[in-house]
């Protein structure tokens, strides 16, 4: 059965046997609210049934097709596995902070490009370009194999240029809707994940706020 808005035919008619929406069959059964598996070529004639204006809808999956692929899981971890790596490497972005208000420092200006070249601040500048060129790509292999499975337009990976989540969750609800309510796991995954990196970069803003203060305080002159 397709789960999901009979658009303009769920308010114009009642169950019975209509022209296929999706051309698979002469007629398909609608069972007032949704189309169901049921099609035939032999049902009773249509005469007496009213003026029908179909809204597009995509054909329904059979519920032995596989919803999810492997690509949209990497598509959903691969943030999480950055914002980890971001943690990690943290505490070396500190001790180059640290650095800059030693007082024995014989050239402050080592102590900026030590910072600028520290690992964690290395890290966080390219780890997230790295994680958006490979998010698109594994998006593109997903929306691929969503293809060769039968699904009708899935959601476009484009949008992922935009960011990741637009494109898992846009992704879900399309194939939620041709699925039978099949589907669902990766809209739940990917709010997990934003929660998770948003509480990560929360705790990573306070750390290195704190940090930024501290030194702010012991550079020379700061008291004055």
């Amino acid at each position: 059965m397709v789960d999901g808005d009979g658009g303009e035919v769920s308010r114009r008619l009642g169950p019975g046997w209509y022209p296929d929406p999706f051309g698979e069959a002469p007629l398909r059964w609608w069972d007032g609210t949704k189309w169901e598996a049921a099609v035939s070529g032999n049902a009773p004639a249509l005469a007496a049934a009213p003026p029908v204006r179909y809204t597009l809808e995509r054909r329904p999956l059979p519920p032995e097709t596989p919803v999810y692929t492997s690509w949209v899981w990497l598509v959903v971890l691969l943030p999480l596995a950055s914002t980890l790596v971001s943690l990690v490497t943290l505490g070396s972005v500190t001790r180059s902070l640290a650095q800059l208000a030693n007082p024995g420092l014989a050239n402050p200006g080592s102590a900026n490009l030590a910072l600028l070249t520290s690992p964690g601040y290395l890290a966080g500048s390219i780890l997230g370009w790295v994680v958006l060129a490979v998010s698109i790509v594994f998006s593109w292999l997903d929306y691929r194999t969503l293809n060769r499975r039968g699904v009708d337009e899935p959601f476009h990976w484009a949008w992922s240029f935009l960011a990741w989540p637009i494109y898992t969750i846009g992704r879900a609800v399309i194939v939620r809707r041709v699925a039978g309510g099949r589907g669902t796991g990766v809209l739940w995954a990917t709010i997990a994940v934003l929660i998770l990196s948003v509480a990560a970069g929360v705790a990573a803003t306070l750390i290195l706020g704190s940090a930024l203060l501290q030194t702010a305080h012991q550079l020379p002159g700061a008291g004055a």
